[in-house]
């Protein structure tokens, strides 16, 4: 039997003693761990090494970590990346999201909270289902790998959709929300369940992230994005999913 290939982990980070830690933690989750210490080696070691995950710093010598981000999702758009850094306020978070960062994680950190982040960025097709959500089975009723609503079809194993506005390809982040969606159709979910969902932030953190989604999507999938019939608003609540 084959063993399975390890998922391989590029830490940016300027702090040895941070970025050696990190790397003997994730090498003990059976996880390859590999450090860069400057801006242009993490780059460089991101183009030779393929990473599975990127784990950032954003104050770095030679390249910051924000400049880092952008050229990575130039090139791209679904690698999933992981800012790790002491700077911490909602701004700076909101910045990395604008940016195509998955998720943000401020220093100091919980190390069992960081190994669990970092597991689920790298369950790149995770279908969230919230508990006591009615619509568990709702797998049984399409194929996993693509979904049609409307004139639109979306194939998850290529994350291309073919839409209203053409052929589109979709980041990781776009696949997670779309799915969570699906899975709670004709639900109405509040703005802060679909930022915990879909980026694991606490209930403290206000961001009009996924409004900034919600405007891609009708873009996307809508005929008429100024009157969507699928990606509705509730006032006060939140959105709601509408498959017909």
């Amino acid at each position: 039997m084959e063993t399975p290939e390890k998922k391989r982990i590029l830490v940016i980070e300027d702090e040895n003693h941070i970025a050696e830690g990190i790397k003997l933690n994730l090498s003990m989750q059976g996880y390859e761990a590999f450090v860069a210490a400057d801006g242009i080696e993490g780059l460089e070691k991101w183009r030779a090494l393929a990473p599975d995950l990127i784990i950032l710093d954003i104050m770095l010598p030679m390249i910051d970590g924000f400049s880092i981000l952008q050229t990575i999702r130039k090139e791209d758009e679904k690698i999933p990346v992981l800012i790790l850094s002491a700077k911490g306020d909602t701004k700076d978070k909101v910045k990395g999201l604008k940016y195509g960062v998955d998720d943000y994680l401020s220093k100091p950190f919980d190390l069992e909270e960081f190994l669990l982040r970092v597991e689920r960025l790298l369950k790149k097709s995770t279908w969230y289902v919230p508990e006591n959500n009615d619509n568990k089975n709702e797998l049984s009723m399409f194929d996993r790998d693509h979904y049609s609503f409307g004139e639109n079809s979306i194939d998850f194993t290529t994350s291309v959709a073919n839409c209203a506005a053409g052929e589109i390809v979709l980041t990781e982040q776009e696949v997670i929300l779309l799915k969570i969606f699906i899975l709670n159709k004709g639900k109405p979910l509040s703005r802060q369940m679909l930022l915990n969902a879909g980026w694991g932030y606490s209930s403290d953190t206000s961001t009009r992230t996924v409004d900034n989604f919600i405007v891609r999507f009708r873009k996307y999938f809508e005929k008429n994005p100024k009157k969507p019939i699928h990606f509705l608003s509730r006032r006060s609540v939140g959105y709601i999913f509408n498959h017909e």
